[in-house]
């Protein structure tokens, strides 16, 4: 076995980025996490559990089969596999970047991970979007029109500049928000400050940014925008649109004659919320006690019936063949003897995906190992937004796309003074089913509205584990917390799918940089069918 490349990853959060690391063949070199650094206690958990899992290749203990299949208290780990447990607490560090204990735990590590790695390590991760309030540089304050609540924020973006500066890796990944390019400060780009700082690796050596998705022959005259990656070109079955920078030291670049800049290949065709989410178990939602109702199927279906029956009375602005469509989905569940959805947890035999599903896409999120799909319950609405979702959906069924708020009958408008102002126009947002998915977010934590599920039987909105099928986050993958947090770790996270597809990109890159054999393009095959 080759030697392998080590990572280390920043603002790791569930570990989406890292998981498509360390997702590489092994027996060609590929890449393993020596720290990850997290904060968020829950997201260090999740963190913590994958690291712990990562310990037995392919093969899970049984005992995390069962819990995915049957629920049930989560095992305990240390008392079960204690050697392997303690491996993962010394990968998964929860700590925060710019505390001084911080800084002296990463530093002896760091020296310690260049004592046996050398050169062949890479940097990870994104400081969050918050920390380009002031670029993350070291100017006076009065040069920034400085505020004292973002020094945090500022010290965030500096600590991986202190890492890159400290570490020195052959590699780095940056990954953030699209907002970055049309930030500025005291009338400079935020993009150019903080690219000066990823090329001057904080001092201590030089490196070459390369985009991933912009021109390979003309990479130095590359242009901001050349750096924004978009998911869904790649195989990720939902629009998300972020800068990716990949740096590579200019000391090792400069010893060969010719390389091939790394380069994401683009998919074939785009994935849909259909190709990974519509053979998963029906659902109903629940019933919100703020209605003062019980949650129980037979209310429900009676809300959704009378809905149904209101809706169907309503003008709306639908003709020809789309009005008879909304008709005809409407009479699917005007009366609550049609309407058959009546779990609100994923029962057993539901873990399959459609035929449509892209073979490579289908091996990352499978795992034949599963009777269940883990974390797909769905959480209560009040009777109001069921009326929403269900007017909604049925429109997106009909229209191919999801309504805006000028769209909704004055009888399904919410309380809010200016909903039709233009600032709620996708207030409530269904997910079609022949499109991508639009942007997973942690507000997908708040209400759900902007991920309404486009089965207007199920009329609800989406589960954790089907916001992590659309981020791609394999089915053996689990989320620690309660609900709410769970839905925040898997918004905050980098798809694991296009992560897998960043190292590709980049390892033929190492390979040649330290001279060994470039692997063969069959044997990268997505090999995180980590379980």
């Amino acid at each position: 076995m080759k030697e392998a490349f080590g990572i280390v990853d920043l603002f790791s959060g569930p570990g989406g980025l890292g998981e498509g690391f360390c997702a590489f063949p092994g027996s060609q070199g590929g890449f393993e996490i020596d720290v990850s650094v997290e904060k968020d206690p829950v997201a260090h958990g999740t963190l913590k559990l994958r690291a712990f899992l990562r310990r037995f290749g392919s093969q899970f203990p049984p005992e995390y089969i069962d819990f995915m299949n049957f629920g049930g208290p989560e095992p305990n780990w240390s008392e079960l596999y204690p050697r392997e447990w303690a491996q993962a607490e010394r990968e998964a560090l929860n700590l925060t970047l710019g505390d001084p204990e911080t800084e002296t735990i990463l530093d002896e590590r760091i020296a310690d991970i260049r004592r046996r790695r050398g050169d062949r390590v890479v940097l990870i991760g994104g400081p969050p979007c918050q920390a380009y309030s002031l670029a993350g540089r070291g100017r006076k304050p009065s040069d920034l029109g400085y505020v004292a609540h973002d020094e945090n924020r500022h010290l965030l973006y500096q600590e991986y500049i202190n890492v890159l500066r400290k570490l020195r890796p052959a590699a780095f990944v940056m990954e953030n928000v699209k907002g970055m390019l049309s930030s500025s400060i005291k009338k400079r780009k935020v993009f150019d400050l903080v690219t000066e700082d990823l090329r001057s690796g904080g001092g201590s050596a030089e490196y070459e940014l390369f985009p991933l998705a912009g021109s390979t022959e003309l990479h130095e005259y590359a242009q901001p925008e050349d750096f924004v990656v978009a998911a869904e070109d790649y195989g990720v079955p939902q629009t998300r649109h972020r800068v990716i920078i990949v740096g590579l030291r200019r000391d090792l670049l400069s010893t060969m004659d010719h390389f091939e800049p790394p380069r994401l290949d683009a998919a074939s065709r785009r994935t849909t919320v259909r190709d990974v989410l519509s053979a998963m178990p029906m659902l109903r939602s629940g019933i919100s006690a703020r209605d003062g109702l019980c949650d129980n199927v037979e209310d429900w279906k009676r809300i959704v019936a009378l809905g149904a029956a209101k809706i169907a009375v309503m003008p709306n602005d639908l003709e020809g063949r789309a009005a008879q469509k909304f008709s005809e989905l409407l009479s699917a569940v005007d009366r609550s003897r049609k309407i058959i959805v009546e779990k609100r947890m994923g029962a057993a035999d539901g873990t399959k995906l459609p035929d449509s599903c892209p073979d490579d896409l289908r091996d990352w999120l499978v795992d034949d190992r599963l009777t269940r799909l883990s974390l797909h319950e769905t959480r209560g609405h009040m009777a109001g937004d069921l009326e929403r979702y269900l007017f909604a959906s049925c429109w997106a069924a009909a229209t191919g796309c999801s309504p805006k708020a000028a769209d909704f009958p004055d009888g399904l408008a919410p309380k809010h003074s200016n909903w039709k102002s233009g600032k709620f126009n996708d207030r409530f947002r269904v997910q079609p089913w022949d499109l991508p998915s639009s942007t997973v977010t942690c507000h997908l934590s708040k209400d759900g509205h902007y991920f309404i599920h486009p089965d207007p039987s199920q009329c609800r909105s989406m589960t954790v584990r089907e916001a992590a099928r659309l981020q791609t986050f394999p089915d053996n993958y689990f989320f620690r917390g309660n609900r709410t947090q769970q839905y925040i770790q898997v918004g905050n996270a980098v798809p694991p799918f296009l992560a897998s597809k960043i190292a590709a990109a980049l390892h033929p890159v190492l390979i040649q940089i330290f001279g060994a054999a470039t692997p063969s393009i069959d044997k990268i095959k997505m090999a995180a069918i980590s379980a």
